[in-house]
This record gives structure tokens, sequence and C-alpha cells, in this order.
């Protein structure tokens, strides 16, 4: 069964998904006028953005609380378990291509977060949102968005968890084998066991408690890990440049071309990058959409860091310890690679280092995972008996995954990620129009120095957008920038605006003779601004 699920993955990622990756990535770089490096000491501005008051009188998820929970699950098994392996399978050259695949897809991060927060909903405990969102209300395709929840429900909350669980449980077994203890069946099922303990005690007490969870834990974990990674590369120095020479050199080499090495490095640097930056994957905009902020651009380019963050630094932490180190591979695969590297260079204590440091990551992944498919089942039923049903199963996806064998969760990853991207990318190619306008418009405000705000006053024709303010009457209030606090979240006049009568059914969507794509593209037609960025205006469905 295994031997076949990996044919089926080498083909649909080689001929269908990588290509479709590429050309849509390039596309919304080229589109966005490279959005996701023009606008990077903004997205460290944005983090900071402070955050506004929910109904029930609490503080609404913060910006830097939405990157923390999206980190918590980008910053895991995939980075250090999904390196090596790329590493093994498809040499160093696949690094290289992690880190241009992360460049290039920071403008999709950008789009389908943006998106996330222009269609989220408002709830009494804060917003939710993401792709089965955008797809409903902003292509006016509720089966998609259904198809979408679906998807992503079963791929991040049961089959990613099982991933990370089973990481944690190949850790801690390499640690007790290393301290003379008896790895086996047995033990990976108290390890099963007790993680399902831990994560019942956190996603059974709400968003809140996963968001403060993530960002007390990920910074740390990151930083632990990193200054464990420079000090291997520290000591390691003199192999530094033959180890650049490697990456690049595997990448390009004649010799790769001639075996076909290229090819192999690409596919391995997509497929674990993406399972490890989650761009354009669908997932991340789930978490974007919490934040409450004053423009949906802010969003996009928290995401956008994001990639950043988990691939140029965390990912290649993982890469330079594996390669300056050196280590003969053997039978090793996954974890056991990263830690023999480790153990090269540090010694013995850095094997039970390591096993603390991918527990801190694969937890925090499985309670970012388990929010992901929470609030795609809120977009499917929101029924409190049925939520409680699932997270029963996630709990179950997490004790088996610590038992299943490695190859089998990481194959059954792969092919559930791959037609999860699908899905999400043919839902952003028609979309992304709109977030080039929200682009274009936020743009402008930074050019008058002002702090970017939206409501859907200034982009009346859009369809189905719940939550930021009325479509008529006042633009929002100019607010210089560096004046403190971030104005609050528009989407907090959303129930003013349904008193108004301007609120849309969202169940109406598939019943409109225009979708937003349509009303977008009618609006752009009669939007007289000019400049290099309002030039992206209107939906890519124009002719």
């Amino acid at each position: 069964m295994n031997n076949a699920v990996v044919a089926v993955n080498d083909f649909f990622w080689s001929y269908f998904l990588i290509p479709l990756l590429i050309v849509l990535a390039v596309y919304f770089t080229v589109r966005s006028g490279v959005v996701q490096l023009r606008l990077l000491p903004e997205m460290f501005r944005v983090l900071g953005s402070a955050p506004g008051v929910a109904p029930d009188g609490r503080r609404e998820i913060s910006s830097f609380q939405a990157f923390s929970i999206s980190a918590a699950s980008r910053v895991g098994t995939g980075n250090i378990v999904g390196v090596s392996t790329a590493i093994i399978l498809g040499g160093p050259g696949a690094v290289f291509w992690m880190w241009t695949m992360a460049a290039v897809l920071g403008a999709a991060a950008f789009v389908e977060s943006t998106l996330a927060q222009l269609y989220k909903v408002r709830t009494s405990t804060g917003f939710r949102g993401g792709p089965a969102y955008y797809m409903e209300k902003g292509l006016g395709r509720r089966w998609m968005g259904v198809l979408f929840a679906v998807i992503i429900t079963v791929t991040f909350s049961l089959v990613f968890n099982t991933v990370q669980a089973n990481s944690i449980a190949a850790a801690v077994s390499t640690s007790v084998g290393a301290l003379g203890g008896t790895p086996g069946l047995p033990l990976s099922a108290v390890i099963g066991l007790v993680l399902a303990g831990l994560t019942a005690l956190v996603i059974f007490g709400g968003v809140r408690r996963i968001a403060h969870a993530a960002q007390a834990l990920v910074p740390l974990m990151a930083v632990l890990y990193i200054l464990i990674g420079l000090w291997v590369v520290a000591l390691n120095i003199g192999e530094l440049p033959r180890v650049v020479g490697d990456i690049f050199a595997s990448a390009f080499g004649a010799r790769e071309f001639v075996a076909g090495g290229v090819g192999t490095a690409i596919v391995q640097g997509m497929r674990r990058g993406m399972f490890s930056n989650e761009a354009g994957l669908g997932s991340a905009p789930n978490a974007g959409a919490t934040a409450s902020v004053s423009h949906p651009a802010k969003q996009g380019l928290v995401q956008t860091l994001g990639v950043y963050f988990d691939t140029w630094l965390v990912c290649s932490v993982t890469a330079f310890i594996v390669l300056v180190s050196g280590p003969e591979y053997g039978d090793d695969r996954g974890i056991q690679v990263t830690q023999g590297a480790l153990e090269a260079s540090l010694g013995g204590w850095s094997v039970h280092a390591l096993t603390i440091i991918l527990f801190l990551l694969a937890f925090t992944s499985v309670l970012g995972n388990y929010y992901y498919g929470e609030t795609n089942l809120q977009f499917l039923d929101s029924s409190p008996q049925h939520m409680t049903y699932f997270r029963y199963a996630v709990l179950a996806a997490v004790f088996l995954g610590s038992v299943a064998p490695l190859t089998l969760v990481w194959s059954l990853a792969d092919i559930s990620m791959g037609v999860m991207a699908t899905v999400n990318l043919l839902a952003l190619a028609p979309l992304s129009g709109i977030a080039f306008r929200l682009l274009a418009d936020y743009s402008r405000q930074l050019r008058n120095g002002l702090d970017p705000q939206f409501t859907l006053a200034k982009m009346p024709g859009l369809r189905n957008v719940e939550c930021w303010g009325p479509a008529s009457g006042p633009q929002p209030e100019d607010v210089p920038r560096g004046e403190g606090e971030a104005p609050p979240d528009p989407g907090a006049v959303a129930e003013e605006r349904g008193r108004d009568g301007e609120r849309s059914d969202p169940g109406e969507a598939e019943s409109h003779g225009a979708t937003a794509v349509d009303e977008a593209a009618d609006a752009d037609r009669s939007d007289g601004d000019d400049g290099p960025e309002e030039g992206d205006r209107g939906s890519d469905t124009e002719r």
C-alpha cells in the first residue's frame, strides 16, 4: 500500500502541482509588484498592531497572536524531520529550492491571508475565516468551501497531527535508547497517551488558550533551536564554504542534471518546503482571519513574514546542522538524522536537547493544526456535540500517529497536502485581483504617511463582506502613523451595519447573479486611481 501511495505522490507533485505552484506564484509576484520583498519592513511594523475588543468584552486576537498560531503549525516537524528527509532524498540542492520557493510563494501567502481577512465572520468571541469562507463568499461557490473545509479538517487535524505525534514518539524513543532504555511499541503507546492527554487540556479550553500557549512557546522553542544551530555552525565554521557550495552545486550541477538529481531536489525541496511553511496551502489564512486589524492587507503581510521565519530561518538551521556535521545517514530517517548530526558536533547530550525542542515544536503544531480543523468544522456545522466528537477524533489521531510507521504517515500527509493545495490555488487564481486592489489601497495610505484603514465603503461593489463596516457612509478617519496603537478593527461595526440593513445573507452566496469577483471587476473598470500599485486593480478574471 505504501509503495502505491508513494507512486501517486510522485506523479501528482511532479507533473501537476509543482507546475501549478510555479505559474501562480510567479503571476502573484508580478501582479503584486513583488510585495513579499517590497514591504518587508512594513511586515515587522504591522506585527505589533493592537487588537480590538470582542462582543464578550475580552481582547480579540492580535496580529502577533495570529502570527503565533500560524507559526505554531508551521514551525514543527517539517523544520527538523522534513528538511533532513529532503536532504537525504534530494541532496543538498533541495535546500536551495526550499529557499527559492519560500521567496516566490510569499506572494501567494499574502493573497490568501488578505482574502481571509476580508471575508471573515464575527462570532461571540472574535473572528473566524479562511479559504472555505472566501470560496463561499468571494466565489459564490459554497460547494467548494465545503469541499475545502472537509479536506483541511482531515489533512491538518487528523493526518498532519499523526505526523507530529510520530516525530515526537521517534525522538523520545531515540533518547530513551541512548539512555539504555528499550524503545518499541509499548513506549510509543505510552508517549501517545501522554501526548493525547496534554492536547486535551488545551483544545477543550478554546481558541484564546491556544493563542496564549502558542504565543508563549513558539518564540522560546525557536530561539533555543536557532542558538543550538548557530553553535553547531560556529564549531564547524571551516565547513561553511563547502556546505554553501554543495547546496548550489547540487541545485544546478551538470552531474545532477545528467543523473536526474536536480528534478529530485526540486520536488523534495518544494514538498518539504510547503509542508513546513504552508504558503499557498490554505492553512495559515485560518489563523490570519482571527486577527483584529484595521486593514485586510495587514494580515497578508504578517503571514508572509511567517513564511520567511519558518523557511529562511528555522529550516536553514536544520539544513546547516545536517550538512556541516556530515553524518553518515545509513538507514536513519527523519529525526534520527538531525539527532545524529547534532551528536557528531555537540555530543550525546544534544540528542536529548533536540528531543525536548522537537516536543515543543511538534506539540504546538498539534494545537495549531487542531485550530484549523475547528475553524472549518464551524463553517460546516457549529453543533457543540459534533465539535466534541471532532476533538476526540483529534486525540485518537495523536495517539495512532505515535504508534504508526513513519513512511505511512508521511506518505498520507503528502497526498492530502497536495489535494488541499490544489483546491486552494484554484480559488486564489480568480480572487487574487481583489487582494491586489486591497494592496493598492494599503500602499496609497502608506505613501501618505497614514496607518492604513479599510471599510467596505471604499469598495462597495464587493458582496458578502460582513466584517468591514457598511458599504456606504463616511470613510474611516485618517490616522497618521506613529501615534501609538493601531486603530480598532472596522469589523467591530458589523452589528451596526446589520441594523442599518446593509448586511447581506451569506447563505445566499450561490444565488447572486454576480459574484464578488464579477463585482470587483466592474468596480475596477470605474476606478480612477493611478500609480504602479494601483495598476493591479480588479479581478484576475479581467479579460
